[in-house]
């Protein structure tokens, strides 16, 4: 791990360079806590931010000078949703990526070694891994620089935890004087360092020969806030693609701070949107509606009045009129840029612990009730109010 403080470093990134990029996806058997939205959508396709979480992971790379060619590897079967996303991809970036699927569930070192032979072809000066369920601002030319100044064998991205936190992590402990690597640990039981893993790595050729020795799990296990992350990149958009956030016009919904809307949707001049919210294809909005830190998926349909705040509305899913649909926020301060997630279970002495609240595929609230702080299981009809509770 280098320090990139140094700035005149970064202009030599525009020396030209092969250079590849490798997004490790998993598979099926990942996700659990993904669940009931895994049970429609492969988690890397899953929208945040109005697009499938994996393609923030793929403009990324394209934006770097001498990405040549972007590899998936992953155990998902290559079924219609996965090869309709990586034709677009390579049409919108211009760039090759394929899918490379692992004949079972590998882990980091052993994906990357398995298919070190279609990594290394054409001679990669050196090649990004990025885990597919990562968000982060993806300083990947600042990480080229650092390598390019001080080569290494591989470079990995750290970021700063508490010390209870650091514990469900990889966790460095580093040189200061030169941020090497020291020791690394993954998921300690007792406190090692608060720098932790972001899952984001830069190797050079040479580093894969005795990778499968040094990497024996992957990062894959830990838990995603999609709420989260589409408030991170929905912030970002601001400075790569205002074009994707919603502009406050007469006679259209109120919009406040960052709202991506698919312009398929249908959104009543009378709801009043955002912060932080994503409304997918073909969504209904009604009137009074007010929607507030959530994603709003495909096909919903959000009726007059209702109000949802810190969730997710599953494909095709209905909320009925005056219902609220909520969930309690256990996500990092958006104003500490060093805040960081805890992994808590979802379970504590028996009890769904309050979280945000998440409705399945073609989920159908009645009005006037409240859904607070749980998790409803596709092609459920509910007849009454629930709290904290998985409703199967």
């Amino acid at each position: 791990m280098q320090s990139w403080s140094h700035k005149p470093w970064i202009r030599e990134v525009a020396i030209a360079v092969m250079l590849k990029a490798v997004i490790l996806i998993g598979g099926p058997q990942k996700g659990t806590r993904f669940r009931p939205l895994s049970f429609e959508v492969p988690k890397p396709l899953f929208p945040v931010a109005g697009v499938p979480m994996i393609q923030h992971h793929i403009e990324a790379c394209a934006q770097v000078p001498g990405m040549q060619e972007i590899l998936l590897i992953g155990f998902y079967q290559p079924d219609e949703p996965l090869t309709r996303f990586l034709e677009a991809a390579q049409q919108e970036f211009n760039l090759p990526v394929r899918y490379l699927q692992e004949f079972a569930p590998l882990g980091t070192g052993g994906g990357l070694y398995h298919f070190r032979d279609q990594i290394l072809a054409g001679g990669p000066e050196a090649f990004f891994v990025l885990n597919a369920d990562v968000c982060s601002d993806f300083p990947l030319s600042a990480m080229l620089a650092a390598h390019r100044h001080q080569p290494h064998p591989f470079l990995l991205l750290g970021t700063t935890a508490n010390r209870t936190q650091s514990l469900n992590y990889g966790c460095i402990v580093e040189n200061p004087q030169t941020h090497e690597v020291l020791h690394y640990v993954e998921k300690p039981s007792t406190f090692v360092s608060d720098i932790i893993n972001c899952g984001i790595y830069l190797f050079s050729p040479e580093a894969l020969k005795p990778l499968r020795d040094v990497f024996q799990r992957n990062q894959q296990n830990g838990r995603l806030s999609a709420l989260y992350a589409s408030r991170l990149y929905l912030g970002q958009y601001q400075f790569t693609h205002p074009e994707r956030l919603a502009k406050h016009s007469p006679g259209g919904p109120r919009i406040r701070g960052n709202v991506y809307i698919h312009p398929t949707a249908k959104v009543a001049p009378s709801a009043v949107l955002g912060p932080n919210v994503s409304i997918g294809e073909g969504v209904t909005v009604g009137e009074g509606v007010r929607l507030r830190e959530s994603i709003v998926l495909h096909g919903a349909t959000l009726q007059e009045h209702t109000c949802v705040l810190h969730s997710i509305v599953g494909w095709g899913s209905t909320v009925g009129r005056w219902a609220r649909v909520e969930g309690t926020p256990n996500d990092p301060n958006p104003n500490d840029p060093r805040a960081h997630m805890d992994s808590e279970s979802l379970f504590k002495d028996g009890k769904l612990l309050p979280a945000i609240t998440i409705l399945g595929c073609r989920v159908r609230i009645p009005a006037e009730v409240l859904i607070l702080n749980s998790i409803v299981l596709p092609h459920k009809e509910l007849s009454r109010s629930f709290t904290n509770q998985i409703i199967l």
